[in-house]
């Protein structure tokens, strides 16, 4: 066979097997043609004939999240169970525009208005809110799809609004598409009173300051959920996992002695005025702490209204980051955050631990000349100009504050047992109180401690302290020599009411014996009572009260810049109540007087005293002299003195001819 011939019988082959591929194409494209429209002649079959089969089946296995059930934070009630901080429970206004629209669009034509759901949601939200047709409309044509859309003008709606639109609803079955979501406020039904240590909480529930902010973890639940999924019949079945709500805190505080004290508070500064301002009302017997006010207090239902300081013209002037700095201070609190020189009212402390030493005992006999030279320095005791005290016991040295004695017992203890009991009576480091922005305030190690270093510290200088630690330290002085924690909250209790934590009677440590507690006690009961002592405008008419003033200069010296103070308790046996208060920097021109600290303890042991059942003895009442002290705001003051006039001691270093006492 020739090459011609090979050449046709190829050719012909090829043709061939062209010929059969492109019929098996055509077959295999018809195969695919035929079996895609049996798919859709299956899919039309089954969508007619079992799609709700279908449907039903496919819904049943879906689950969705509803919605967010939130907690309740749990209340803060006062001792007595007065609420003092709450929350709400309020609504914010869901629309579900895609529901509204998708009523109407399934409606049968025939029978209702096509828009008949439209026209009655509107209707019924412009009655109960007076939201505008127009309003209404416009949020349907924008986000046509949403199924949640809050209305952000109508949030913390009361349950009373909720339940009329709810009315309304009930009676029209076209109303949809409207529903309310849940949520809690945080409200404080005496405003003001005792601010600082309850404090306030931010917009997400969590606490800032005080109680709201130390026991926010047991004030806060866990939040619930709906949620549901549907049946083989189409129905929606819903489960609800319901939230856990918060604790209750029960609080140390009385709400009425609270708000006595604060309303004195609110008198004296508005006659007299001071810089800053702190008192604590505890009982010595277990560190509760009754009351706790600084001035000014703020709106805890309006935290950052900075209206009580400044006029509303010279809010609008300072900017963003001035607002915040004086809202900081505004929250502060004074009576734990604070730190200064604590004056006379420490010398309770040096007599405490001189007596408990054994380095001093009741009737010793010293001799006050009038002050001490320590190397280049000399310092003075109030007596100075007079010569001196003279001849005094560790008694008369409280009753007419004496430095002089003071440096002696130092010096006695010497610096390391000094520093001993100042480190054991809870300066220097927290106190633990219950309550955020406590600070340590500042004492010198006893390797500081040097010689005038001591001997101011005796009575109350170069040493700072903040006033829970000194109301603490103070307590534990007269109480027996027992040091309790201070604490502002009593107990913590679960919803059902049941004891979660108990803070009652935390005893710490003992600090002094009973016998030297016991003397000093007669020695503050005799400063206020005897006229002899500094102490007598702190008399309360029908009880016996005792306790001890401070008057320290502040830095820099020789400027006339006084903090002023008193100590105080009663009945003086066993004593149920302790009262400190700090008045810094009295807005008059002669600052240097304890007078404006016994005045206003005085005034509020009166109030209260009945209020916390501590019933009337026989004391002396009625035998101060009376003078008047110089140039407050609104003119001369009569206030009671002791017949000796103002002889609480103070330290002079070198040249100061200030007195601090």
């Amino acid at each position: 066979m020739d090459k011609t011939m090979l050449k046709k019988i190829r050719r012909r082959n090829i043709n061939r097997l062209r010929r059969e591929s492109r019929v098996k194409l055509v077959i295999a494209i018809l195969l695919i043609f035929a079996l895609i429209m049996g798919a859709g002649v299956r899919v039309i079959y089954l969508n007619v004939n079992k799609g709700t089969e279908y449907k039903k089946e496919v819904l049943s296995q879906q689950s969705y999240v509803n919605k967010v059930i939130h907690y309740k934070r749990g209340d803060i009630v006062d001792r007595n169970g007065n609420t003092l901080a709450k929350s709400t429970k309020v609504y914010d206004l869901i629309l579900e525009p895609k529901q509204v629209i998708e009523a109407d669009e399934n409606r049968q034509v025939a029978d209702k208005d096509a828009d008949a759901s439209k026209k009655a949601t509107a209707a019924a939200l412009k009655k109960v809110f007076g939201i505008s047709e127009k309003t209404f409309y416009s949020i349907l044509s924008k986000k046509p799809n949403s199924m949640y859309y809050p209305m952000k003008k109508y949030t913390s709606i009361q349950r009373k609004i909720v339940e009329e639109f709810n009315k309304l609803a009930d009676e029209d079955s076209d109303i949809t598409g409207v529903w309310f979501e849940e949520k809690y406020i945080r409200t404080y039904p005496y405003s003001e009173v005792a601010s600082t240590v309850l404090g306030f909480c931010s917009s997400d529930g969590n606490g800032l300051g005080g109680i709201e902010s130390w026991y926010n973890s047991s004030l806060n639940g866990v939040n619930g959920k709906s949620f549901g999924y549907y049946d083989s019949n189409l129905n929606l079945i819903e489960k609800v996992k319901e939230a856990k709500n918060g604790n209750k805190i029960v609080s140390t505080i009385d709400i009425n002695v609270q708000g006595v004290l604060e309303k004195k508070m609110k008198k004296f500064q508005k006659d007299t005025g001071s810089k800053n301002m702190g008192v604590i009302l505890m009982n010595p017997q277990n560190g509760e702490i009754y009351a706790m006010a600084d001035y000014p207090s703020y709106n805890l239902n309006d935290p950052r209204n900075l209206s009580v300081k400044f006029s509303k013209s010279k809010i609008a002037k300072m900017s963003s980051k001035k607002k915040g700095e004086e809202l900081q201070k505004l929250w502060r609190n004074f009576c734990i955050s604070d730190a200064y020189e604590p004056g006379s009212t420490f010398k309770p402390v040096t007599v405490a631990a001189s007596l408990d030493e054994g380095v001093t005992y009741d009737g010793k006999h010293y001799r006050c000349d009038g002050g001490q030279k320590i190397g280049p320095t000399y310092i003075k005791c109030v007596a100075y100009s007079n010569g001196g005290h003279g001849d005094i016991d560790p008694c008369k040295a409280l009753m007419k504050s004496c430095n002089d004695v003071m440096m002696h017992m130092a010096a006695d203890l010497g610096a390391t047992r000094f520093a001993k009991y100042v480190r054991s009576f809870g300066f220097g480091s927290k106190t633990g109180i219950d309550l955020p922005g406590e600070a340590e305030g500042g004492i010198f190690s006893k390797e500081k401690l040097h010689q005038v270093e001591l001997a101011t510290s005796s009575f109350g200088q170069g040493q700072t302290v903040t006033m829970i630690q000194l109301a603490s330290a103070f307590s534990a002085v007269i109480n027996g020599g027992n040091y309790y924690q201070p604490h502002v909250v009593k107990e913590i209790n679960s919803e059902s009411g049941a004891v979660v934590s108990s803070n009652d009677n935390t005893l710490v440590k003992r600090v002094v014996s009973e016998d030297a507690s016991k003397l000093i006690r007669k020695y503050l009961e005799k400063t206020v009572e005897d006229d002899e002592g500094t102490a007598s405008p702190a008399r309360v008419k029908g009880y016996v009260i005792g306790g001890k003033t401070g008057t320290a200069e502040k830095w820099p010296r020789n400027e006339g810049k006084y903090l002023v103070s008193f100590a105080g308790f009663t009945p003086t046996d066993k004593p149920e109540l302790m009262i400190y208060v700090v008045i810094d920097e009295p807005h008059v021109s002669d600052q240097a007087h304890s007078t404006y600290a016994t005045e206003f303890a005085s005034e509020v042991l009166k109030d209260v005293l009945p209020m916390l059942g501590i019933y009337k003895q026989t004391g002396k009442s009625d035998s101060a002299k009376k003078i008047t002290l110089p140039s407050t705001k609104k003119g001369n003051q009569l206030l009671e003195v002791p017949k000796g006039g103002f002889s609480s001691s103070t330290y002079k270093v070198a040249k100061s001819k200030k007195n601090n006492r």
